[in-house]
C-alpha cells in the first residue's frame, strides 16, 4: 500500500478547497487534494463551465472555469498533490494523533489535519424514467453542458422548469438551430428576470416553449437520437425532431462514507465553529457547502471567507507552539514566487 504524509489533506476540490490549498501554503502548510471528479474544480467545472458567476469579489462576471483556473494557479506555487477521481473512504486517527484517509485507489495518507470541503457530497443527476435512456446518454442525452459549442447547429430538446433548464435555454439559443423547453406547466421556477427574457425569446420564435407537456419516449438508432416524444398528462404525445436531448431535473447529492466518520451533524451538513470551523474532531475542519453553523451564507465568497480560518486554524495544529504572525498577501508576497 502507499502511504503519502502531509501536514493537510483537502476533501474536495472546488473553489473552497482551492483556495484553502492557497491559504494553507501561505501560512506553511502543505496539502494533498482528494476529490471523486477527474479535474479539479468540483460542481463549477463537472455542471457548469461556461456559466457565468456574478458574485465574486472583484470580478463582475466570471465564467465558472476560468475561476477554477485562476484558483488552480494560485494554488500551484505550494506544490499541492492531487487525488483526482479518488475519494476518502475511511477516517481513522492513529496513535500519534494524526488522520489516515483510505482512499479507494488503495493508498492512504497521513496528515495532522483534514480539512473537508465536499460540497454536497457526491452528486449525479436525476435521470427522468425513459427505456431505453442509457443506449443515448453521452451521445444524445446530456445532464451538463460543458462547452455551449458542442450544441452549435444542433436541435435542442431541454426539459424542465429551473434556473438551469431556462438559463441554458437563453445560452443555446444563440447557437443551436433550434432550442424547445418541454415543462409540464407554464410557470417556471426560475429567477424571475430569467423567466421574462425567456417568454420574450419565445414570444420572437427563437425558443419554443412545450408546455405544458411531460418527457414520454426517446425515438433514435445506435445511440443516436432523433426525436423526443412528450406528452400531456391526459396523455396526449407530440415528437419534436431533435439532435440533443438536456434534462435538467436538479441533482441527487450522497454524502457518502463522510456520514459515518463519526462528526457531529445537523441537518446532513458537518457543525462547525464559526470561528475556526473547526468540527467536533481535534484537527478536522469543514468548509463551504458541507459545513453549517448560525447565519451560515451557501455562496461561494463565504467558503472563501472558511477556508482562511480553516488554513489559521490548521496552522496551530500543524506547528503547535509556533506564533502565527499574520501578514497581508501585499507585505508577506506568495512564498516560493519571489
Amino acid at each position: 500500500m502507499t502511504v503519502h504524509e502531509t501536514d493537510a489533506v483537502v476533501v474536495g476540490g472546488g473553489p473552497a478547497g482551492l483556495f484553502a490549498v492557497f491559504q494553507c501554503g501561505m501560512v506553511k502548510v502543505r496539502c494533498h487534494v482528494v476529490d471523486a471528479l477527474e479535474a479539479a474544480g468540483g460542481q463549477l467545472s463537472a455542471l457548469y463551465p461556461e456559466k457565468p458567476i456574478y458574485d465574486i469579489p472583484g470580478h463582475p462576471s466570471i465564467l465558472a472555469a476560468d475561476l477554477i483556473d485562476r484558483l488552480t494557479e494560485q494554488a500551484a506555487p505550494f506544490q499541492p498533490v492531487y487525488h483526482q477521481g479518488t475519494r476518502v473512504v475511511s477516517l481513522a486517527r492513529e496513535a500519534d494523533g494524526r488522520w489516515r484517509c483510505a482512499l479507494s485507489d488503495g493508498a492512504a495518507i497521513l496528515a495532522r489535519v483534514v480539512i473537508i470541503a465536499a460540497g454536497g457530497g457526491a452528486f449525479g443527476p436525476n435521470r427522468p424514467p425513459l427505456d431505453g435512456l442509457a443506449e443515448y446518454e453521452g451521445r444524445g442525452v446530456f445532464y451538463l453542458v460543458r462547452r455551449r459549442e458542442d450544441f452549435r447547429g444542433k436541435r435542442v430538446v431541454i426539459a424542465g422548469g429551473g434556473d438551469s433548464a431556462v438559463d441554458w435555454a437563453i445560452s443555446l439559443a444563440e447557437v443551436a438551430a433550434r432550442v424547445m423547453v418541454v415543462h409540464r406547466r407554464a410557470k417556471f421556477r426560475a429567477a424571475p428576470e430569467s423567466e421574462e427574457r425567456l417568454k420574450q425569446l419565445a414570444a420572437t420564435g427563437a425558443i419554443d416553449l412545450v408546455v405544458p407537456y411531460q418527457l414520454h419516449g426517446l425515438e433514435g438508432d445506435g445511440g443516436r437520437l432523433s426525436a423526443v416524444v412528450v406528452a400531456t398528462l391526459e396523455g396526449e404525445t407530440r415528437r419534436l425532431d431533435a439532435d440533443v436531448l438536456l434534462p435538467f431535473y436538479g441533482l441527487s447529492s450522497d454524502l457518502g462514507p463522510i456520514a459515518d466518520w463519526g462528526l457531529a451533524m445537523d441537518g446532513g451538513l458537518i457543525s462547525v465553529d464559526p470561528a475556526t470551523c473547526a468540527a467536533s474532531a481535534p484537527g478536522v475542519f469543514a468548509i463551504g457547502d458541507i459545513c453549517t453553523y448560525p447565519g451560515k451564507l451557501k455562496l461561494i465568497l463565504a467558503g472563501f471567507a472558511e477556508a482562511a480560518r480553516a488554513a489559521h486554524s490548521a496552522h496551530d495544529v500543524v506547528h503547535p507552539g509556533e506564533a502565527l504572525h499574520f501578514e497581508h498577501s501585499t507585505t508577506s508576497g506568495v512564498p516560493g514566487t519571489k
